[in-house]
């Protein structure tokens, strides 16, 4: 990995399990960049801690006794803008705390294993090393996103002859970016959404859940088989590729299938972008947006040359990983290179409204 920083990024490891406190701090110590400076096993002792050793980057468990993950999340941000890396376990209860966490200032997440003595392995290991570096390397622009309020909005059930598709890749820092566009699309906006958002099985529908909280159009995760709608929002299931085909009487359809990862991922952008290019659908537009790899280069390439879509990418300086949207751009077929807050704009000029 590209080694972004001249001296040893600081970390404050925060759990309650002195299990993991151990874990976590043995796999950061073994990487020659990191340093653990000490260790937090509730709340109220990592702020404190905070306050006294300023780290560069802080863990934090999402559930502890005392003061949880989420109130001391709340309370870092009042010291100041220590990058934050959520631990979660993979609950229902857990998946909802973490997006929360995101929507509250969290850079990133990492689940815990099911078998709690796999937190050490090779892949585990790994992620939280490079998830450190990440958060480490943030620009300050990721902590400039507004508050949503929730919405309170009448449910329609769409027009299944859709007249524009929007498709939609992230990856990391992608929860928290969605939130600075999909709130931003007007109720009559006249398209249907599809996004990929790299993410675990559990966690795509909390996302889904909080983005249609906070948006004034219907955002919901994707199921088998259903009609795709304008004025909808579908976000691929976490361990689940989302393909579109066609349907009767013009229609598109999702299905879910459970085939390989394309390049480490599924859901995959590339195979979302292939399979809509497949149907012939020709008003599109594609945007790929922060995240690591290259995931989408290859599916807006066959989208520009067989369907002339509208591409864009987010631009550098408001990415927490410029990656995909790197590599896209160096693919030349990206039309609009332009700042997160800027998406949602670009997006309605092109679709318009459903009149």
């Amino acid at each position: 990995m590209e080694k972004y920083y001249e001296k040893k990024i600081r970390v404050l490891v925060v759990d309650d399990s002195a299990f993991m406190r151990k874990v976590i701090s043995d796999i950061l110590d073994g990487d020659e960049d990191i340093e653990v400076v000490d260790t937090a096993k509730n709340g109220f002792d990592a702020i404190e801690k905070v306050r006294e050793l300023r780290p560069d980057v802080i863990t934090l468990d999402v559930k502890m006794p005392g003061m949880d993950g989420l109130a001391c999340l709340k309370e870092l941000n009042k010291i100041g803008k220590t990058p934050v890396v959520m631990l979660s376990s993979v609950t229902k209860e857990g998946a909802e705390a973490t997006i929360q966490a995101l929507a509250d200032g969290a850079i990133d997440f990492i689940t815990k294993p099911s078998n709690i003595f796999e937190m050490n392995g090779v892949e585990k290991s790994k992620e939280i090393i490079e998830k450190i570096k990440i958060a480490n390397n943030l620009s300050k622009n990721f902590y400039s996103t507004e508050k949503h309020k929730v919405r309170n909005k009448n449910v329609n059930n769409g027009d299944s002859n859709v007249q524009n598709l929007v498709l939609i890749g992230t990856s990391t820092g992608g929860p928290k970016a969605l939130q600075d566009v999909i709130p931003l699309i007007p109720e009559n906006v006249n398209a249907a959404f599809l996004i990929v958002q790299h993410m675990p099985a559990g966690f795509t529908k909390s996302l889904a859940e909080r983005l249609d909280n906070i948006s004034k159009i219907n955002v919901k995760e994707a199921e088998d088989s259903e009609v795709i709608r304008t004025g909808y929002v579908y976000i691929a299931p976490g361990d689940y590729h989302m393909i579109v085909e066609k349907h009767v009487e013009n229609t598109l359809k999702i299905k879910l299938t459970k085939d390989p990862p394309l390049g480490g991922h599924r859901p995959s952008v590339d195979i979302m972008f292939e399979s809509v290019s497949n149907t012939g659908f020709k008003n599109i537009v594609a945007a790929i947006m922060t995240g690591m790899g290259g995931d989408g280069s290859e599916g807006v390439k066959i989208l520009k040359k067989i369907n002339g879509a509208h591409i864009i990418a987010q631009d550098e300086a408001s990415c927490v990983v410029f990656g995909m949207p790197r590599v896209a751009i160096l693919t030349g077929v990206v039309d609009i290179v332009t700042p997160l807050k800027e998406i949602s704009n670009e997006i309605m000029k092109i679709v318009g409204v459903h009149k």
